[in-house]
C-alpha cells in the first residue's frame, strides 16, 4: 500500500512539472512611449529577480537585484518565478495649483510583474515599473496574503553600467541633510542621501531618488563595490525599519536619466507624476508669496529667539516689519521666537515650547489684526526641537488658533541632531528616531493633513526629504532639507561659490527649497563676508525654486540698494513655464521662468569660483513681441574674493525672440534679468 501511494505521488509530481514550466516566464520587458528607455525584469542564477535599464540600446543599469529582508520571516530574494505580466499605457496632462510648470504631461508605459516563490512559502508580490522617456519609477506592492510585514532592509540594487562621477551628500551624519556635497568617482561613495546625481563616462546624467514616501522609511544609497549601489533604509528604534499591514505599496524607486544636466533638471516632474493627484480638493487658499521676517537678525546675533533685551519678536519690531512688507508689496511676515519655550536649553528636548502662548512683549492678537489691516499675513513658526510627541499634543489646538487669527502658513522646525527625534511609542514611552524614518514620514503627513483642515500651508525645516507629495497635498508648499542662506551667517565653512549651481542638479531635483536668498549686505555674523557677488543674490530668486521666497536681509540693508531691491520686489514666485538654458553640475546654470498669468519672463544665472562668459538664445520669448530686458549683471571688476563683490551694473535693452544675449559671470557671480513684455 505504501509503495502504491509513493508511485501515485511520483506520477503526480511528474505530471505537474510540464505545467509548472509552462506558467513560469523567464523575463519581461517594457519600453518607454518614445522607445528611448527599455526595462527588463528577468529571473537569473539562484532564481533571483533582477532588472536592467537601457537607453537607445545602450546599458544604463546593469543587472540589479530586487527583494527584501525581514525581521520575523525568511528573505524574499531567491527561488522566484514570474507568474504573470501585464502592460498598459497612460497619457494625460494635469494642471498644478502652483509650481514651476502650469501643466505637466504624465506619459508612460507600465509593466506589472508578479513574482512568486517556488519554495514552500509561495509568497508573491508585484513589481510595478512605469517607464518614461526620461526616467523610470518602480515599486513593490505587497498583497493581502502577507498580513503583517516587518522589513529589516530592502535588497534593491542600482548597478551603474558605466564609470561615473557622483555628487552625493553623506547620510546618517549628525547634521541631518545639511551636508556639503562630495564630488567623487562612484566607487568612492559611502552611504549617500538621495537625490544622488551621477554623470557617466559617456556624459549621461542619472539621478537616484524616490517618490511618494508614505508610511515608509526614507531610502539612502550605499556603495557595494565599483558601480554597484544598494538601497539602505533609514533605521527605526523598534527594530524593523518598516512595519506595515498588507496590502500596501512601497515608495517608488526613481531613476531620472537624461543626456545632460539641463535635461536632468527638466526631468524632475516625473517625481510628481509618480504621486497621487490632489486629495485636498479646492486649494485656492494656498498662496504663493514673497515674505520678510524676524529671522536674519537672530542669525547675525543682534537679536534673539529667547526673551531678554535682544528679543526680536516684540510687538513693536513685528509691526515695523509689517509696515515694511506692506510698503514693498510683500505678502507675509515670518515671526520666529514669538512663543514661550526658547529660554534655556530648548535644543535639548523641546518640551518647554508652547505653540499658543506668546512672550509677554508680543501681543499676538494685536499683531495679527494689524497685519490684516495692511493686507499682510503673519507666517507662524513652530520649532519643535524634533520632540514630536510634545508637538502632536498641542498641534491641533495651535492650528485652530492660527486659523482664527488668519495665520495661513506655518514654518515648522525639527532642530536636533540626527537620531534625536522624540516620538511616543506604542508602549507609551519616548523613543528616539531619525528624521527620515517611518515615524517621521507618518508625522509629517499628520501635520500637513491637520493643517489642511484649517486651510494652513506648511513650510517644513529640518524636514523629511521631498518626494513629490506636494502634488497630493498642495499645502506642503516648501521645505529646507539642505544648507540654506543661514550657513552664510554662521556656518563654518560658509556655502562655497559653486553651492547653488550644485544644488540645482542635486537637492533641487526633489522639489522646492526655502533657501531664503537676497542678503544684499553680503555680510554674516561678525561682519564676515558671504562668498557671493550681489548680482548672484538676485539671480537666486530664479535659480532656487520655491513658491514662497524670503527677502532675508534686514530692511536697512535693502534701503541701501533701492535699485537692486526693485528686482526682488518684481520677481515672481509662481510660474507657467520653466526652462534650463545651460548648466553643468556644480559649475554654472542658467534658468528662465515665465511668471504665472503674465507675459514676463525672468532669467537667473549663477556660477562657481571661475569667471565665465556664454551666449544664450532668447528663443523662449513669444514671437512678435518686444520685451524690455532689465539686466542686473556683475560689474566688470566684480569678484566674491575682493571688496568688489558689490560691483554691479543695471541696464536695459530692447529684445525679441531669437536675439542672443551674452551672460558674463564673475567669480562667485550671477546675473538676473526681467524680460518685461511689451506689445
Amino acid at each position: 500500500m505504501r509503495l502504491w501511494t509513493f508511485a501515485l505521488a511520483l506520477l503526480a509530481s511528474l505530471i505537474a512539472l510540464p505545467a509548472f514550466a509552462q506558467t513560469s516566464i523567464p523575463s519581461a520587458t517594457v519600453e518607454s512611449p518614445g522607445k528611448t528607455l527599455s526595462v527588463t525584469l528577468a529571473i537569473g542564477p539562484e532564481a533571483r529577480a533582477s532588472y536592467t535599464v537601457s537607453r537607445n540600446g545602450q546599458p544604463v543599469i546593469a543587472p540589479s537585484l530586487l527583494g527584501f529582508l525581514f525581521t520575523d520571516a525568511p528573505q524574499f530574494a531567491r527561488d522566484l518565478e514570474i507568474t504573470n505580466v501585464t502592460r498598459s499605457s497612460f497619457d494625460d496632462t494635469w494642471t498644478q495649483p502652483w509650481g514651476e510648470w502650469r501643466t505637466i504631461r504624465n506619459h508612460y508605459n507600465e509593466m506589472r510583474v508578479r513574482l512568486r516563490e517556488v519554495n514552500k512559502l509561495h509568497r508573491s508580490l508585484d513589481v510595478v515599473f512605469r517607464v518614461y522617456d526620461n526616467g523610470i519609477g518602480f515599486r513593490y506592492e505587497f498583497e493581502d496574503g502577507w498580513k503583517s510585514v516587518n522589513i529589516a532592509e530592502e535588497l534593491t540594487q542600482f548597478s551603474i553600467a558605466e564609470p561615473a562621477t557622483a555628487w552625493w551628500s553623506t547620510a546618517f551624519e549628525s547634521n541631518r541633510e545639511e551636508q556639503l556635497e562630495h564630488q567623487t568617482p562612484i566607487a568612492e561613495i559611502g552611504t549617500a542621501q538621495t537625490p544622488l546625481t551621477l554623470k557617466t563616462a559617456s556624459g549621461l546624467h542619472i539621478a537616484i531618488h524616490e517618490a511618494a514616501l508614505v508610511d515608509y522609511s526614507g531610502m539612502n544609497v550605499a556603495k557595494v563595490q565599483g558601480g554597484l549601489l544598494k538601497a539602505v533604509l533609514t533605521p527605526s528604534s523598534s527594530g524593523p525599519k518598516v512595519s506595515r499591514e498588507a496590502p500596501f505599496p512601497t515608495p517608488w524607486r526613481v531613476l531620472l536619466i537624461a543626456p545632460d544636466a539641463p535635461s536632468l533638471y527638466m526631468a524632475n516632474p516625473l517625481i510628481l507624476n509618480l504621486n497621487e493627484p490632489n486629495k485636498l480638493g479646492d486649494v485656492s487658499w494656498v498662496h504663493p508669496r514673497k515674505y520678510v521676517g524676524i529671522w536674519w537678525g537672530m542669525h547675525l546675533d543682534i537679536q534673539s529667539w529667547n526673551s531678554g533685551p535682544k528679543h526680536g519678536a516684540t510687538t513693536a519690531n513685528v509691526m515695523k516689519m509689517i509696515d515694511f512688507a506692506a510698503a514693498n508689496g510683500f505678502g507675509g511676515v515670518l515671526v520666529e521666537g514669538w512663543n514661550v519655550g526658547w529660554d534655556g536649553d530648548w535644543f535639548a528636548n523641546g518640551s518647554t515650547f508652547s505653540f499658543t502662548q506668546p512672550y509677554p512683549d508680543y501681543d499676538l492678537q494685536k499683531v495679527t489684526a494689524y497685519a490684516r489691516s495692511k493686507h499682510v499675513v503673519i507666517i507662524g513658526h513652530n520649532e519643535t526641537s524634533a520632540n514630536i510627541a510634545h508637538y502632536e499634543e498641542q498641534m491641533r489646538g495651535a492650528f485652530d488658533l492660527y486659523q482664527k487669527l488668519g495665520i495661513d502658513t506655518v514654518k515648522t522646525g525639527y532642530v536636533s541632531d540626527a537620531g534625536g527625534v522624540q516620538a511616543m511609542g506604542a508602549d507609551g514611552k519616548i523613543h528616539f528616531e531619525w528624521h527620515e524614518g517611518q515615524v517621521m514620514a507618518r508625522h509629517h503627513l499628520l501635520v500637513v493633513t491637520e493643517a489642511a483642515k484649517r486651510h494652513i500651508a506648511i513650510d517644513a525645516h529640518e524636514p523629511i526629504k521631498d518626494t513629490g507629495l506636494r502634488r497630493t497635498y498642495p499645502n506642503w508648499v516648501s521645505r529646507e532639507g539642505q544648507r540654506g542662506m543661514e550657513y552664510n551667517a554662521w556656518g563654518v565653512p560658509k556655502n562655497p561659490p559653486n553651492w547653488e549651481s550644485e544644488l540645482v542638479f542635486t537637492r533641487m531635483l526633489g522639489g522646492p527649497f526655502d533657501f531664503t536668498p537676497g542678503v544684499l549686505s553680503l555680510k554674516g555674523r561678525g561682519d564676515t563676508d558671504i562668498l557671493s557677488t550681489i548680482a548672484k543674490q538676485l539671480a537666486l530668486y530664479v535659480v532656487i525654486y520655491s513658491p514662497i521666497q524670503m527677502a532675508a536681509d534686514l530692511p536697512e540693508n535693502y534701503a541701501k540698494y533701492p535699485g537692486l531691491f526693485q528686482f526682488i520686489k518684481d520677481v515672481a514666485v509662481d510660474w507657467d513655464d520653466t526652462r534650463v538654458l545651460n548648466g553643468e553640475v556644480g559649475q554654472y546654470v542658467t534658468i528662465v521662468r515665465k511668471a504665472k498669468g503674465s507675459g514676463d519672463w525672468f532669467l537667473g544665472s549663477v556660477g562657481d569660483d571661475t569667471a565665465r562668459k556664454f551666449d544664450v538664445s532668447l528663443d523662449f520669448l513669444s514671437p512678435g513681441k518686444t520685451y524690455t530686458a532689465q539686466i542686473y549683471r556683475d560689474g566688470d571688476d566684480a569678484d566674491y574674493r575682493t571688496d568688489k563683490r558689490h560691483s554691479i551694473v543695471i541696464e536695459t535693452r530692447r529684445v525679441k525672440k531669437g536675439d542672443v544675449l551674452t551672460i558674463a559671470l564673475a567669480p562667485g557671480g550671477g546675473q538676473a534679468i526681467r524680460f518685461k513684455a511689451g506689445r
